[in-house]
């Protein structure tokens, strides 16, 4: 034989009715700049001072006896020094590599003859005007006029150099000699 309980019924609600109290709501704290702004009440901001790791202060601080470094090695010593490119004492690659040939510092100049400015009959000649006439490729490296050949014309010359022979020349023929300084990127 099978036992049926009676059914839950919902009960009445016999308590008095209780007020639910709401918590106030957070208002937002509104920080105003102070009056006057300078060193004296400057804040360092957060997280911007770490603090040191305090070492060798007993096993239970997790710093203790070796203090972070390990056990042996050279790392664990005192006045540890590597230099960029050590290999752990094999030589080097920058050794190992063969060397070759140097660097010079010698000036590249663009030359042209005093027979190549017979062919410009203007009375002035300057490196915009050389380089508009194929005498020289950039006008922005430094030029020599050497004294190969001879001056016809009187013509004032700019360039950032001149041979002896090639001034003497320039100035015998009635022309001037103008020498510029030397371009900033030129080597």
């Amino acid at each position: 034989m099978r036992i049926i309980k009676p059914k839950k019924t919902a009960k009445p609600d016999l308590k008095p009715e209780t007020t639910v109290k709401l918590r106030p709501q957070k208002r937002e704290k509104r920080t105003a700049l102070p009056q006057e702004f300078g060193l004296h009440n400057l804040k360092m901001p957060k997280g911007a001072h770490k603090r040191r790791k305090i070492l060798g202060r007993g096993p239970s601080s997790g710093h203790g006896k070796t203090s972070t470094r390990g056990s042996k090695g050279q790392t664990s010593r005192a006045g540890r020094d590597f230099y960029a490119g050590f290999e752990g004492g094999q030589t080097p690659l920058i050794r190992r590599i063969p060397k070759r040939g140097f660097t010079h510092k010698k000036k590249e100049y663009q030359i042209v003859n005093l027979r190549d400015l017979n062919r410009i009959k203007e009375p002035s000649i300057d490196l915009l005007l050389l380089e508009k006439r194929g005498l020289i490729k950039d006008k922005e490296k430094p030029v020599k006029i050497l004294g190969e050949g001879k001056l016809e014309n009187p013509v004032t010359v700019q360039a950032h150099a001149f041979s002896r022979r090639a001034s003497q020349e320039i100035t015998h023929a009635g022309g001037k000699i103008e020498v510029l300084s030397p371009a900033a990127d030129s080597k």
